[in-house]
């Protein structure tokens, strides 16, 4: 895919990816071997996190529409290759945090991925995307479940940060 043409999203707006999808199977050891290397590089590409929490549930038994997803996610690392997390030198430390959620986002399950990013100063130091344990029975249900667990990393960070000086 070295030379594939870059698409400007990593996921197709309003895709729904299932378990249960009818396509045929693919080879699970080159899903997974493609979803193992975008898990290495999500560590510095943040933009590519909600797209892999998407792709990495089918693991043990991809799909044709599984592997499509992948792929665009490949072409989307193409045609942003030079994008990361820069870290750049400065005085003023604000932590600052966004937050986002999806109510019964999973077609299997019904169940919300919630996704957190904290900023401090120049880059981003703390992220999550996760798929929650549990049913949300409302829209306002699962942004206070959401708010609870980064109200709880809010805290954590203001008291390390305390710790090392900064207030």
């Amino acid at each position: 895919m070295e030379s594939c043409k870059p698409t400007p999203t990593p996921v197709t707006m309003g895709i729904k990816l299932e378990k249960e999808d009818w396509t045929k199977s693919v080879n699970p050891t080159l899903y997974k071997s493609i979803v193992g290397s975008l898990m290495y590089l999500m560590a510095t590409h943040l933009h590519i996190m909600y797209a892999m929490i998407l792709i990495s549930r089918f693991m043990e038994n991809p799909k044709s529409m599984h592997l499509q997803a992948a792929k665009r996610i490949l072409r989307y690392v193409q045609g942003t290759i030079r994008y990361g997390i820069m870290y750049r030198k400065i005085d003023d430390f604000i932590l600052i945090g966004y937050t986002n959620s999806d109510w019964a986002g999973s077609s299997d399950d019904r169940k919300n991925t919630s996704r957190y990013v904290f900023h401090l100063g120049s880059g981003a130091i703390s992220w999550t995307s996760k798929k929650k344990p549990i049913v949300s029975l409302s829209s306002i249900e699962v942004e206070y479940i959401v708010t609870i667990g980064v109200a709880y990393q809010v805290v954590w960070m203001r008291r390390m940060l305390k710790d090392l000086g900064h207030e």
